[in-house]
């Protein structure tokens, strides 16, 4: 197989996954969800009331000028603790959008933890 379609399967089956998760999680006021996304270098995630539609704090790694590694997103990962704390959020509901708990998804949601976030 081609390179492209490599990555186009690759997509594809995030994408189902996405779904399949999407269809059993849902944020509200009481429990947001939080929605975590990675790119080639940044990695992004947002605290979401699905029932108003309103985005209630979101952080990225673009803004503190940090690449996505495990390292970094335990750095972002306590700066957006901080935030919850300030916005009176204690418990969230983990989106993981797709990707596999692991690495540094597995790294952002363990550091969550470790600063007083409830998943």
């Amino acid at each position: 197989m081609s390179r492209a379609k490599d990555l186009a399967k690759k997509n594809s089956l995030r994408l189902r996954r996405k779904r399949r998760i999407r269809g059993k999680i849902s944020g509200s006021v009481e429990l947001p969800r939080l929605t975590v996304f990675k790119s080639n270098k940044y990695f992004y995630a947002q605290v979401i009331d699905d029932v108003a539609g309103n985005t209630l704090a979101a952080v990225d790694s673009r803004a503190m000028k940090l690449t996505v590694n495990k390292e970094n997103v335990v750095k972002v990962a306590a700066q957006f603790a901080k935030t919850l704390n300030d916005k009176k959020i204690e418990a969230v509901v983990l989106d993981r959008n797709g990707y596999l708990y692991h690495g540094v998804v597995a790294s952002f949601a363990t550091s969550l933890r470790d600063n007083g976030i409830r998943l």
